[in-house]
């Protein structure tokens, strides 16, 4: 029996009216608005926005990537039920309690559906900002080979997996292949130094050297909020990303902008969750992707697949070939729906007619075709 309707997993094909190609992401399918379009919904829906602000039509999925490969389930099952609901809920609670707490704006302007945002398009700084308050995943992986420096900072001696940092370290890596700067390798997700943004900011697309400082002082106070809150909730942040990008004030202007958070901040995809009170009795009990990753570990016929780098031509047809267990799935997406229900402290509605249910949410808009 087929599970394939217990998970969204193409979101790029949906009849919506657009400009240009969908974006597709791992996760997330973006249709991105004429200019027609865009002004027409800023004023019918009241955006406080430029009215010459460009929109886009943001769909998740419940798709679920880890190891650069998007993931199949047993018996057709085409993602993790509910864990694109679960993703965009979380998100947009900690976008609003950033923006409350007078940190900074986001990309989204409306929510018409649990898997749909209405974004105003953003200009994307090009640097994946990583906050780390204790030491794990990749960056215990270099360090147990030897390694103490990371993004340009030194690490103290004596250090073990789950150790909690002297302070919150900042480790930048790229976002897409750059150009042209020196000593960053021309390849997607490398890791830089603050040195290296600070004397390439226009290259990183910032638009002030000022601005690295505010990117920083945004991440790390995101940090603080999603941490105590978090803590509140019994769990311990380990570490996060977040994503930034600039937005227009006024109509027309190329001078006259605002650093946002842009993409998603503080969810199971993008940062790392472990139970606090199993931390205090010395246990790392994983309460993010992490889990996921470690399951696919497990169950692969060759790990090193996933974890050796030099091996990344063998990942595909693995991905192609390996179907993950449904009860493994169905784990993850509880443990997703659980983990957003404690950390907003709201229930996360159920999507039962994915892609009927967001066309009847989008029809208001005049988009759907």
């Amino acid at each position: 029996m087929s599970l394939a309707h217990l998970a969204i997993r193409k979101t790029d094909d949906l009849p919506l009216r657009h400009a240009g190609n969908v974006h597709n992401g791992k996760v997330r399918s973006v249709y991105w608005l004429s200019p027609a379009d865009s002004r027409r919904i800023v004023d019918q829906r009241h955006y406080a926005v430029p009215d010459d602000t460009p929109l886009g039509v943001m769909v998740i999925s419940d798709r679920i990537s880890a190891y650069e490969i998007v993931w199949q389930g047993e018996d057709g099952l085409m993602g993790v039920p509910g864990k694109g609901a679960s993703l965009n809920a979380t998100a947009e609670h900690w976008f609003r309690e950033f923006e409350n707490a007078g940190l900074a704006g986001n990309h989204i302007l409306e929510t018409p559906h649990p898997l749909v945002w209405i974004v105003r398009r953003a200009r994307p700084i090009m640097v994946e900002a990583i906050a780390r308050q204790y030491i794990t995943g990749s960056m215990w992986r270099a360090y147990e080979k030897g390694d103490r420096e990371i993004c340009g900072i030194t690490l103290p001696e004596g250090l073990k997996n789950g150790d909690k940092l002297p302070e919150l370290l900042i480790t930048p890596s790229t976002k897409g292949i750059l150009t042209g700067i020196p000593g960053v390798p021309e390849v997607d997700d490398v890791n830089i130094t603050r040195h290296q943004i600070v004397d390439n900011f226009e290259a990183f697309a910032f638009a002030s050297r000022d601005d690295v400082d505010r990117y920083e002082s945004l991440l790390a106070e995101g940090f603080g909020i999603i941490s105590d809150q978090a803590a509140a909730a019994g769990q311990l942040l380990a570490d996060t990303k977040f994503e930034f990008g600039y937005v227009a004030n006024q109509p027309g202007s190329q001078t006259d902008f605002s650093m946002i958070y842009i993409d998603e901040v503080g969810t199971l995809d993008s940062s790392r969750f472990w139970d606090l009170a199993a931390y205090r009795e010395g246990k790392m009990v994983e309460n993010s992707k992490e889990r996921f990753r470690k399951l696919l570990c497990d169950a692969v016929p060759d790990k090193d697949v996933l974890l050796n780098k030099d091996r990344m031509a063998e990942r595909g047809p693995l991905g192609e070939s390996f179907k993950v267990p449904v009860a493994s799935m169905m784990a993850i997406g509880d443990l997703y729906r659980e983990m957003a229900e404690r950390l907003t402290g709201n229930a996360v509605p159920r999507i039962e007619h994915a892609r009927q249910e967001i066309l009847d949410a989008l029809a208001p808009y005049g988009i759907v075709q």
